[in-house]
């Protein structure tokens, strides 16, 4: 095992997860004023009514995959009775739908941010560098589920990755299991654990201001300022005769 193995695959991780969770902590104490996604849609929103739903929905359903291939062990699917073809089927196709929603979301994203001249200067070097990981992040993602899963022969992640990843979970790391996967791979998860680093610190952390107290919330009621203005009696318009002249 060399040093740099165990400090991607084991310190790397850990190093991440402990600064997502001090960052987030700090960031609430300090920055709640801050906390918030910064939102552009009123400088423009042709092109973010596009991108923002295909880019949120689309990570999603990337991440709920992720959730079932990685953290979920083969043996509860085979005994769910998902055999491992119908699984490689599953994943391929919903992963390809999830993948190409997510890259056409980021890029619509990515030009409305610079080719706006309004939204392009309200972005800042982090915002520049979550765009970059998550690029990465998505680009890789959709080459190993397309070129290498749909396409390709196929690569049972579930025998190295999932297991890598599922002893990090537990805290008896295994990173002899990630040194064996393909460099696709071990990009694509080295790339995602610095976004996990760099999330308390950017407008990322939106998606945790979930408003379920909307939900039991009474409803609104909006009142005018002033009372609208009426015309005058004598200044409204007289309905017409037969003959064209006023009554």
């Amino acid at each position: 095992m060399r040093a740099v193995h165990l400090l991607l695959w084991v310190a790397l991780p850990y190093a991440a997860i402990a600064i997502f969770l001090a960052g987030h902590a700090w960031r609430y104490r300090t920055d709640q004023y801050g906390w918030t996604t910064r939102s552009t849609q009123i400088l423009e929103s042709r092109w973010l009514k596009w991108g923002s739903p295909l880019f949120h929905l689309g990570a999603l359903a990337a991440i709920g995959g992720h959730v079932l291939g990685i953290l979920i062990p083969t043996s509860w699917t085979e005994t769910a009775g998902v055999s491992g073809e119908a699984y490689h089927a599953l994943s391929a196709t919903a992963g390809t739908i999830a993948g190409l929603a997510c890259v056409a979301g980021i890029l619509i994203l990515v030009y409305r941010r610079t080719a706006s001249a309004r939204v392009r200067v309200t972005t800042t070097r982090m915002d520049v560098v979550v765009y970059v990981l998550l690029i990465v992040v998505i680009g890789l993602g959709v080459v190993e589920t397309i070129g290498r899963n749909a396409l390709g022969g196929g690569y049972d992640y579930r025998a190295t990755v999932a297991v890598w990843f599922r002893s990090i979970v537990f805290f008896h790391p295994e990173p002899d299991a990630m040194v064996g996967a393909p460099i696709l791979y071990q990009l694509h998860a080295a790339a995602a654990w610095l976004i996990l680093a760099v999330w308390p610190f950017s407008r990322l952390v939106h998606a945790w201001s979930i408003p379920l107290q909307y939900l039991g919330r009474p409803p609104v009621l909006y009142r005018r300022r002033w009372a609208p203005v009426r015309p005058r009696r004598s200044e409204r318009r007289l309905p017409s005769s037969p003959g064209g002249g006023r009554r």
